[in-house]
């Protein structure tokens, strides 16, 4: 779905704007179908014994959800559609509005992919962002909604969370153009088979975040690989992660909106 120009002269009170809040257990089922069945990050699918598939994702995905949150806090974002109105008078949106955007980080000791990425491990100080997607098919007909800032404000939610937390860096395992290479190829690398190994409809291609993406947002390449570098976003340097992450955004409204940045779909992951 298109993003619609905001018109002034209609109702103020249809008008919606994305609402950023922390995830809720309780509001799982209202997540986007992809990401209450994606275990690519959280399931290790060397201890599956040559399965490639789960009989049920979403109750390992809500599992893992549930264990994160009760060791360790929150874990997750999600931006839901709320009235302008209700936005401007701090209203909470109704439970049943749809997912427009989510993500997900966690400390990367219970992230099982993460540690067989050769351009790991994932620095002592950081978390690890794994998963970062908009739903634009969400938007209700007859509201006037732009998702292009829903990345963002996820991402500055993200950081706002963590910094509040006394977190000093958010890191990624980004992937690269060049990944594409993978599919085409008869064997994969030994240092691969892990990563890339399939899991259900959990694919490299699917489930993870465009370096690009990452690198237009503030994070920096501190770990070279020619298919999934490893970034890190600093929470605590120099003026401080807000006038980075601000500058990071400045520089992308400025440039081309992004609407769909990664992935599949209207997926960004």
């Amino acid at each position: 779905m298109a993003a619609r120009p905001v018109n002034a002269a209609r109702n103020p009170g249809s008008l919606v704007s994305p609402r950023i809040t922390p995830l809720r257990l309780d509001a799982f089922e209202q997540l986007p179908k992809h990401a209450r069945r994606c275990v690519f990050w959280e399931v290790d699918p060397s201890t599956l014994g040559g399965e490639d598939h789960l009989s049920d994702p979403e109750f390992e995905k809500e599992a893992w959800l549930s264990m994160v949150m009760l060791e360790w806090g929150s874990c997750g974002q999600t931006a839901v559609a709320a009235r302008r109105a209700d936005v401007a008078s701090d209203i909470l949106p109704e439970s049943d509005e749809p997912c427009l955007g989510y993500a997900f980080y966690a400390p990367p000791s219970v992230v099982p992919r993460a540690r067989h990425f050769p351009s790991g491990p994932v620095s002592a100080d950081a978390v690890l962002l794994t998963s970062l997607g908009v739903e634009a098919a969400h938007a209700r007909s007859g509201d006037d909604l732009s998702i292009d800032g829903v990345p963002h404000s996820l991402i500055v939610a993200v950081v706002a969370d963590l910094v509040r937390r006394g977190v000093r860096a958010l890191e990624a395992f980004g992937r690269t153009e060049a990944a594409a290479e993978l599919a085409g190829l008869r064997r994969v690398p030994p240092e691969l088979r892990a990563v890339v190994e399939v899991l259900g409809d959990c694919s490299v291609d699917q489930c993870m975040l465009e370096a690009s993406f990452l690198e237009q947002v503030g994070f920096v390449e501190v770990t070279k690989h020619r298919y999934f570098p490893r970034l890190r976003l600093e929470l605590e340097s120099g003026l401080g992660w807000k006038a980075g992450v601000e500058a990071a955004l400045e520089r992308l409204l400025e440039s081309e909106k992004l609407k769909q940045p990664v992935g599949a779909g209207a997926d960004i992951r």
